[in-house]
């Protein structure tokens, strides 16, 4: 782990070598004050010598003035780094993510993993700007520190130096806790983040049913539970640093003694006693330093491994030899199709299809009966349990899933559109397509007249998820990103499902124009939309029940029949 995270540095080699010499310098001209302090001591003032005593002093303060422009360079630039890594990092995870399958979106929420692309970044950020400056530095300190108070009395050095040790094992027995304690921190920030998040986003269905006080109880137990986590986290905390701080108390007393005896014996004089004093604090800071550094270590690494858990989840990889489908014929065929989400439970149980180049096929049937899962399957977003998936007679796992769902557009009936402009929602289907284009699909969706009645036309923002608009607009905004698409392949889940029926019956005749030529997979509750398939087969519980025409299907007067019947009674009685 640690090489990967010395990695992110190579970029900023320069910047980080600046910066590590402009820390250096600071630490090596702190150490001149108490040189200083001892020299006034025990030679310019008993000498009397004021000429030297202001120069030393004029000296240090241009010192002092050089350190303020080292110290700025180092807050400004390292920090400039640490974002720079940052960001780095960020870009490295969200193009990670956007490999990701969908499996691992269903198994892992939206807050949570925003929480990890901020506030876990954020720490490794001050960790990569901190991290080399606390360890490196600080350990030149100690050993400049050390070398320089052994040249003013080596024993009561070597006195102070025996209890390092103490405060090393103090802050080795509580790191565990206080790591542990900052994790379960970490995790119940990101409840909070992906609770937030959803309810957020389903604020509109919790007012309209009236469930705000259900949802504050979600969100405040979720909060009560990072109150505690924190509460534990600083907790191990305050016992890490006021351990430690009683221990640098305690090198002070022993300081204060030992040289006091020191000086009652006459091994020291007083003006070495005087520097000593000031300058043990040069020796103990830089101690305090690295111990302290425990806290953003743990942070920091945490954050790290939270990370690089998402750079390791795997990604959706093409099987070794794939090759593009280069523009695709349209025959679909399932031999013998099992697929399940879990271990627990088939989705599929045995669904053998074949579709025709340029057909319509509908699947029909009762909700949780596996349609949409088909859907899914054809452009590869899933990878079946066994059996095989061909399209122009090709297994998909020998082609690429970019040239699969390159001839693939979908209508899915959940539908998202991004906060974002129509035309900009429009051009995802295309981006390379032109305005006339554009204008074209539009029409062909029926939405163009609506969209030239708004008051920035094609440039009007919709707001999340298409928020402004109808659940109709957004259909068809959906169907105008196929239209501009122009696959071979067309996948209709539930496309008219959000429409009128005014409105269903103009983008029903757009979409048989937009099949025509073209192998359209159909999904659809409303049979009186499908009845012109090609053929039709009712999917229950994993398996297909029956398959045929439109009017086979009713001959045969099986299930298909009776949600036909069931749907014609409703119509009439409406």
């Amino acid at each position: 782990m640690l090489k990967r995270f010395l990695a992110y540095y190579k970029p900023h080699k320069l910047i980080f070598t600046l910066d590590m010499l402009a820390a250096l310098f600071v630490s090596l001209i702190g150490i001149l004050y108490p040189i200083v302090t001892r020299k006034m001591l025990n030679e310019l003032i008993p000498d009397r010598q004021y000429k030297m005593i202001v120069i030393f002093g004029c000296a240090l303060l241009a010192l002092y003035g050089i350190r303020m422009l080292l110290n700025y360079f180092i807050q400004y630039y390292g920090h400039v780094m640490g974002v720079r890594m940052q960001a780095q990092m960020r870009s490295d995870m969200f193009s990670h993510l956007e490999k990701l399958p969908y499996s691992f979106y269903d198994n892992h929420e939206t807050g949570k993993i925003m929480s990890r692309m901020t506030n876990d970044l954020m720490d490794i950020s001050e960790l990569a700007h901190h991290g080399p400056e606390n360890i490196i530095i600080s350990s030149i300190s100690v050993i400049t520190s050390f070398v320089y108070l052994s040249s003013i009395n080596i024993y009561l050095t070597l006195i102070i130096f025996a209890c390092v040790p103490f405060l090393f094992i103090v802050s080795l027995t509580l790191r565990t806790r206080m790591r542990s304690a900052f994790k379960k921190s970490r995790e119940s920030i990101a409840q909070i983040n992906a609770s937030l998040e959803s309810s957020v986003s389903g604020i509109r269905v919790t007012k309209a049913f009236n469930n705000s006080e259900k949802e504050t109880e979600k969100f405040e137990s979720g909060n009560e539970s990072f109150v505690s986590a924190r509460k534990e986290a600083y907790k191990a905390m305050g016992q890490f640093h006021s351990a430690n701080s009683f221990i640098t108390d305690v090198f002070n007393v022993i300081v204060l003694i030992a040289g006091g005896l020191f000086l009652y014996n006459g091994k020291i004089d007083f003006g070495d006693y005087s520097a000593f004093i000031v300058s043990v604090n040069l020796f103990i800071s830089p101690v305090m330093t690295l111990i302290n550094f425990m806290e953003q270590y743990q942070n920091g690494v945490t954050g790290f491994e939270r990370f690089i858990e998402i750079l390791d989840s795997e990604p959706e990889r093409d099987s070794e030899g794939a090759v593009d489908i280069g523009v695709a014929e349209g025959h679909i065929e399932l031999r013998d199709v099992k697929c399940s989400y879990d271990s627990e439970k088939e989705v599929l149980n045995g669904i053998s299809l074949n579709i025709e180049k340029g057909k319509t096929f509908a699947l029909v049937g009762p909700s949780g009966g596996g349609k949409t899962t088909i859907c899914h399957l054809i452009p590869h977003f899933y990878d079946i349990s066994s059996g095989e998936i061909f399209i122009d007679g090709k297994e998909i796992h020998t082609l690429t899933n970019e040239s699969i769902r390159r001839n693939i557009g979908i209508v899915q009936q959940d539908i998202y559109l991004f906060n974002a402009s129509i035309k900009e929602n429009i051009l995802y289907g295309r981006l390379d397509a032109t305005d006339e284009e554009v204008y074209e699909a539009a029409k062909r969706a029926n939405i163009h007249d609506y969209i030239m009645s708004l008051e920035d036309g094609y440039d009007s923002q919709i707001g999340e998820r298409g928020v402004r608009l109808s659940g109709g607009q957004k259909q068809r905004l959906s169907i105008a990103r196929v239209f501009l698409k122009n696959p071979p392949i067309l996948i209709l889940d539930e496309a008219t499902s959000a429409l009128d029926n005014t409105t269903e019956i103009l983008i029903q005749q757009a979409l048989d124009e937009l099949c025509r030529g073209r192998t359209t997979l159909v999904v659809a509750h409303r049979l009186s939309t499908i009845k012109n398939a090609d053929e039709i087969a009712v999917v229950s519980d994993g398996r297909i029940i029956e398959q045929g025409t439109h009017n086979e299907l009713l001959d045969n007067n099986g299930v298909y029949a009776d949600l036909y019947k069931l749907q014609f009674r409703a119509n009439s009685d409406m």
